[in-house]
């Protein structure tokens, strides 16, 4: 194993020991790591969100289409194409017993949770300007890290997933703001 891979694995090995002190010991904070897992799921919390937003004014209206299309656009380009570029497993094959949530089929590497949630809040954070972005990014990090809670990914692939949702969310305003 080569430096990185055992400082990655060791980071993940503490990280998921962290975790564990808190799993189970509160019905309440289970419950919501896990709900935020499966509203994560196809991006659907981010969709209700815009559509929701959507309904606030004609601007936000607009706004909510696009916003449809880009976390589309988003999902395609990490789950069909940075995922292939990796191979990474699970920490579990099923995930955690304790937690009923849907398994994936593809790569570990990164979490597609948490880089739809963070390129969500960061385009959310731009069109509705710098006051939200506490909220927007503290629903980005339950959501992201709902995943290493209910044992689907490694802490390393919602960071991993995070930096992937920032770097597109940039790209993605960067084409906005262009045409």
């Amino acid at each position: 194993m080569s430096r990185l891979s055992t400082a990655v694995h060791s980071f993940d090995e503490r990280a998921d020991a962290v975790l564990e002190r808190v799993r189970g010991r509160n019905r309440a904070v289970d419950k919501v790591f896990v709900v935020a897992s499966e509203l994560g799921d196809f991006s659907l919390i981010w969709q209700i969100v815009g559509g929701i937003r959507g309904l606030t004014s004609d601007d936000h209206a607009n706004q909510a289409f696009l916003f449809a299309a880009l976390i589309g656009a988003e999902s395609l380009i990490v789950n069909q194409g940075i995922k292939r570029l990796f191979r990474r497993t699970r920490p579990t094959e099923t995930g955690d017993p304790r937690y009923q949530v849907r398994k994936p089929s593809t790569s570990s590497f990164p979490s597609g949770h948490a880089s739809a949630a963070f390129f969500a809040a960061s385009i959310l954070t731009a069109w509705s300007g710098w006051p939200t972005l506490p909220a927007w990014f503290a629903l980005a990090c339950v959501v992201a890290v709902s995943r290493a809670f209910v044992r689907i990914h490694h802490a390393s692939d919602v960071i991993g997933g995070a930096i992937v949702g920032l770097g597109l969310a940039q790209v993605a305003l960067f084409v906005l703001r262009s045409v």
